[in-house]
């Protein structure tokens, strides 16, 4: 089982002053930087799991289990996405008072579900991966990144000046560039990871793009 992580701008309807909160923790049909689409329906086996166990999953602070900061009190499927109302527990937690105030002010804009893919089908033509079944472990309040596309481009003039990127980086790079998941991993594992055991101190400058590449192609 693989816990998978995948972030989208919360768009939160209104955030009262007793730590409630509504808005659409996952909007469909749209595809994000890793080029996944979550697909209308994903949701509903999962949540009728929680509906057995009659709770919903905690919402947690920057996917940190120890510190949940306040419960989903509805969920729920409609024709845009999974639309929420949660709690945060501004009274008792710290942190959930934390989060109310960025939240509040808008510092914070996102959120982060923790969730394992269930059901895909890849769409060969638009490069992408369709996510048709979602077990939904959490949702987390965290920084959502103002400008993804920034990151990209600051790992690809690393990659061109001969400076090597962390695995994380260099995967989210390979997404970006159509890449599957799944490709992304194999290539940063046995490309960059290799590349990355062998610098045995010796200095980043020393490898280049060529080298990632040739040992891309040796795959």
């Amino acid at each position: 089982m693989k816990i998978e992580k995948k972030a989208f701008p919360l768009e939160v309807k209104a955030v009262q002053e007793d730590g409630t909160f509504t808005g659409y923790l996952s909007v469909f049909g749209v595809m994000d930087s890793y080029r996944d689409i979550v697909m209308p329906g994903a949701f509903s086996e999962s949540l009728g799991k929680w509906k057995t166990k009659g709770r919903l999953p905690p919402i947690l602070w920057q996917h940190r289990s120890s510190e949940p900061i306040g419960r989903f009190m509805e969920m729920g499927e409609d024709g845009k996405g999974l639309l929420v109302k949660g709690e945060l527990l501004v009274k008792d937690i710290a942190r959930a008072n934390e989060a109310y105030a960025l939240m509040k002010a808008k510092v914070v804009s996102g959120m982060s579900i923790g969730f394992e893919t269930v059901g895909e089908e890849i769409d060969k033509a638009a490069r992408a991966r369709k996510l048709t079944k979602i077990d939904l472990w959490e949702g987390s309040i965290v920084t959502f990144p103002a400008n993804e596309e920034a990151q990209v481009e600051s790992i690809k003039s690393a990659l061109l000046g001969g400076c090597l990127p962390t695995l994380p980086e260099f995967e989210s790079f390979l997404r970006e560039a159509g890449f599957s998941k799944t490709q992304a991993t194999a290539i940063a594992g046995k490309g960059l990871a290799h590349l990355h055991r062998s610098e045995s101190g010796q200095s980043a400058s020393d490898k280049n793009l060529a080298d990632i590449l040739a040992a891309i192609k040796s795959i």
